[in-house]
Order: structure tokens, then C-alpha cells, then sequence
């Protein structure tokens, strides 16, 4: 009984080694289907954030680029307005140089020139000076106001980001500044309000 025959031990071997050979297997499949898994899992997840990783960025980077392209435009508008205002009103640098230019006249003008002379340098040569002001403000606030009503034409195609408002002090500004350099010229030349006839 203790004795085993030929045909038992060969049994009994090939019993073992049969299903050492399907725990092999069985042990391979699932390293190769783990490893199928987690290839997949990665490259899909690393399909998934890649684009979007990449894409916001660049959409914030153009909103922030167009935010600050509005913003400028609409300060420049408000300056040309400004300017505008400035041109009809006067600025303290066209009073200071207008009052300079009395003062040379003062002084340069001698006791018993005549009343024409006098006139002319102490006062014609004043007010020529405060239209010459006047008329610099007036072109600077033109030019300002129409380089902001261009902008967008120069900007990216299918953009637009300036503001309706922006337009309306743009083109306020322009009128304004037209309207002084207007009047400069015609100060200036003696058009308007020229100096009065000396008796």
C-alpha cells in the first residue's frame, strides 16, 4: 500500500504541473491586463488635460490683452477731450507765456514809439502767443481723438473691444479740437477779435 505504481506518480505529476501551468497563466493574464489597464488609463487621462491644460492660458492671455487695449483707448479718449477743453479755455502755460511775451514786449518797446507800436508789441504779440497755445492744445486733442476712433481698424480681425463710450469722448474730443483750432487760426491771423485801430 506505501508503494506507488508508474501510473499513479505520472498522474500525480501531470496533475501538478497542469495546474502549476494555469496558476502561471492565470497569474501572466492578469499582469498583462493590469498593465493594459493603466496604459490606458494614463494615455486617456493625458488626452483629457493636455488641451485644456494648454487652451486657458491663451484665452485668458487675450482677455487680459483686450481689457488693457479698452482700457488705454478709453484714457486717450478722455484726453482728447480734455485737450479739447483745454484749447477754449486756456491753459496756465498759454497765460504764462502770454504774460512773457508783454513783458518782452514792455521792455523792448521804447518811450516815444508810437501808439500803433506799442500796442502791437505789448499786447498784439501777447494774444498772438495765447492763440499759438491754443492751437497746440487743439491739434494735440485731434489727433489723440482720431488715432482712438482708427484703433480698431488696425487691431485683430473679428475684435472688437472698444467701448461705445470710448467713440463718444473720442469724437468729442475731435469736435473740440477742431472747433479750437479753428479759432486759434483766427485769432492768430487777426480775424477775430484783431487788435484795434491805434488813433
Amino acid at each position: 500500500m506505501g508503494t506507488r505504481t508508474v501510473d499513479e506518480t505520472g498522474a500525480g505529476t501531470e496533475t501538478e504541473t497542469g495546474a502549476g501551468t494555469a496558476n502561471a497563466n492565470k497569474t501572466g493574464t492578469g499582469f498583462e491586463h493590469d498593465g493594459t489597464a493603466a496604459e490606458a488609463a494614463g494615455s486617456t487621462g493625458g488626452t483629457g488635460t493636455e488641451p485644456g491644460t494648454e487652451e486657458a492660458p491663451g484665452a485668458e492671455e487675450g482677455e487680459r490683452a483686450e481689457n488693457a487695449s479698452g482700457v488705454g483707448q478709453g484714457a486717450a479718449a478722455v484726453v482728447s477731450a480734455a485737450l479739447g477743453v483745454v484749447s477754449l479755455t486756456g491753459s496756465w502755460l498759454g497765460t504764462v507765456a502770454a504774460a512773457r511775451e508783454t513783458l518782452v514786449g514792455q521792455l523792448g518797446t521804447s518811450a516815444d514809439a508810437g501808439v500803433a507800436t506799442q500796442v502791437k508789441e505789448v499786447y498784439g504779440d501777447a494774444w498772438q502767443t495765447s492763440a499759438l497755445w491754443g492751437g497746440l492744445f487743439a491739434l494735440t486733442a485731434l489727433i489723440v481723438g482720431a488715432v482712438v476712433l482708427a484703433r480698431p481698424a488696425f487691431g485683430t480681425p473679428g475684435r472688437t473691444v472698444q467701448a461705445p463710450w470710448t467713440k463718444s469722448v473720442a469724437w468729442a474730443g475731435v469736435s473740440l479740437g477742431v472747433i479750437g483750432l479753428l479759432l486759434a487760426v483766427l485769432k492768430y491771423t487777426d480775424v477775430l477779435l484783431g487788435l484795434p485801430a491805434a488813433g
